[in-house]
């Protein structure tokens, strides 16, 4: 049994995501909605471009809550959810929505799942990709 203390997700790291995250969005002309969560689920950061969509600000959180409860990117998990899936009733199981869009990763510290980013507002490849831009930030 292991006893090492893994620093919890900060809101330092949070803004770290998030500028990131941002620039990266920026880069591409992308507006986007970020939000992190720590490990509980619960938000550290969120920004929404004011010309983002608004639905963006949904779906970035939706992600990253999926990423954090199945610890794995949304992006490797839309295949699962399909009609043929073996997960295919669990976008519907519980109450609280999961979102099997790509834009949705977790973060690790020392192999340790400390919370999540989502972004909403590109198409699913770009949020994607925004969010690894941000994970190398860290």
């Amino acid at each position: 049994m292991s006893t090492t203390t893994v620093t919890p997700l900060t809101t330092a790291d949070a803004e770290t995501l998030v500028n990131a995250a941002r620039r990266a969005a920026d880069e591409a002309g992308v507006p986007v909605s970020i939000t992190v969560l720590d490990a509980g689920g619960h938000l550290l950061a969120f920004r929404r471009d004011e010309r983002a969509v608004l639905i963006s600000g949904e779906t970035s959180t939706a992600k990253a809550y999926t990423a954090l409860q199945l610890n794995a990117p949304t992006a490797d998990l839309a295949d699962l959810v399909k009609p043929d899936g073996p997960f295919h009733s669990l976008p519907t199981a519980l109450d609280k929505p999961l979102l099997f869009i790509a834009g949705g990763v977790p973060v690790h510290r020392d192999g340790r799942l400390i919370g999540a980013l989502g972004l909403g507002g590109g198409a699913p490849e770009q949020d994607h990709g925004f969010a690894q831009a941000a994970l190398q930030a860290l």
